[in-house]
């Protein structure tokens, strides 16, 4: 059976949010999309593999879930949910030395 936790759970494991009432708010209120759908019920479940859209602190965030987590636990073990997918591509005319 593949892992899959509620989409308001996640959000809070991974510590987007501070609390699981806010992480169902920003759900709620259509700021998250999943897999490029967007979504309004908290109790959506995702999973590893899962890329999600997320608009929270004036920051539009795209990340891919790693692991459901267990627990909330501190930043560097929620780190280790999902993959920021912003910071994991170059920026546009970075790619390097170009040979003339």
């Amino acid at each position: 059976m593949e892992a899959r936790i509620r989409i308001d759970k996640w959000l809070w494991h991974a510590r987007l949010v501070k609390t699981r009432g806010l992480a169902a708010d920003l759900v709620s209120g259509g700021k998250v999309r999943v897999n490029g759908a967007r979504i309004e019920k908290p109790g959506r479940a995702v999973g590893p593999g899962d890329v999600l859209t997320v608009s929270v602190a004036g920051r539009v965030r795209l990340l891919r879930i790693l692991d459901c987590g267990l627990r909330r636990g501190p930043a560097d073990e929620a780190a280790e949910l999902f993959l920021d997918l912003e910071a994991a591509v170059p920026p546009e005319g970075d790619m390097g030395e170009q040979a003339s």
